[in-house]
């Protein structure tokens, strides 16, 4: 058994009663805050609940610190979606596109962030089996599930402010002009706002986490090449009705992990994973 093993060991046998108080009172609180301000449904903040339970727990490191998790990139995506939602919401009723006072439904939340949930899980697995260093393999694959958290963000921050800085968006496909809410249309305003809210994730994440500036890049691209597949999506096959949104919400999430763990496989070699 190697010395890695041992000291992990050692830490949880220590920290695991602090880990799982903290992990479950502060995944609570978020999403209680979440249906307090009606940002979620009772059953979207309670999914929000487990899945940032999942994300703290896959990405505990020791000494345990809670705002060194997954807790913090989470928050940012929760602050961003729910500031962004509220901004210029008469406009948007007006037109007939604003989210629900009601909040987000629980398929919208586990469309959104589950995928984060299940590859840091993944990675944490990986790393714990194979007793890496953590600045050797758990960074660079914890890149891939915060590039999913990253496209979150952006594909949210960008639909809920084109809708406010732009009239009259153009679909990504063809490039004519289409009626706000449309799908697969994007504004300038709202891809620049989404391409920020995706760096801003991807900054909390790298900084929580100890990463280095590949991991905020790796997940930063990710999120916003997912920003880009999501628009593709929804106007071609959503617009055909072969899939509803949250499907495609998925799908990009994951396309946006997929693009992360690429560059780490064949364009970054000392932090590739083989």
């Amino acid at each position: 058994m190697s010395v890695d093993v041992l000291l992990e060991g050692h830490w949880w046998s220590l920290q695991a009663p602090a880990v799982a108080i903290w992990t479950l009172g502060l995944s609570t609180l978020l999403g209680l805050a979440a249906w307090k301000i009606r940002a979620a449904t009772p059953g979207a903040a309670a999914t929000g609940a487990v899945i940032t339970a999942s994300l703290m727990f896959a990405t505990v490191t020791f000494p345990y610190k809670p705002w060194q998790t997954g807790l913090i990139p989470i928050l940012a995506v929760m602050a961003l979606a729910a500031a962004t939602t509220r901004l210029g919401r008469s406009r948007k009723e007006k037109l007939g596109i604003a989210e629900s006072r009601k909040g987000r439904q629980a398929s919208q939340v586990a469309a959104n962030l589950g995928l984060a949930a299940l590859v840091s899980n993944a990675a944490a697995q990986s790393w714990y089996i194979n007793s890496l260093e953590f600045s050797a393999a758990f960074t660079p694959l914890f890149a891939v599930g915060l590039a999913a958290l990253a496209e979150a963000a952006a594909d949210t921050v960008s639909s809920e402010l084109g809708q406010v800085l732009s009239s009259r968006p153009r679909m990504l496909t063809t490039l004519r002009l289409a009626e706000p809410g449309t799908d697969g249309a994007m504004s300038l305003g709202g891809t620049f706002a989404g391409v920020c809210a995706a760096a801003i994730v991807a900054a909390a994440g790298a900084a929580v986490m100890n990463g280095d500036l590949t991991l905020f890049l790796v997940a930063w691209i990710g999120g916003v090449f997912g920003l880009f597949f999501d628009s593709l999506l929804g106007a071609t096959i959503e617009q055909r009705g072969w899939l509803n949104n949250d499907a495609v919400n998925f799908l990009s999430t994951l396309s946006a992990s997929v693009c992360a763990l690429l560059i780490l496989r064949f364009l970054v070699p000392h932090h590739g994973i083989g």
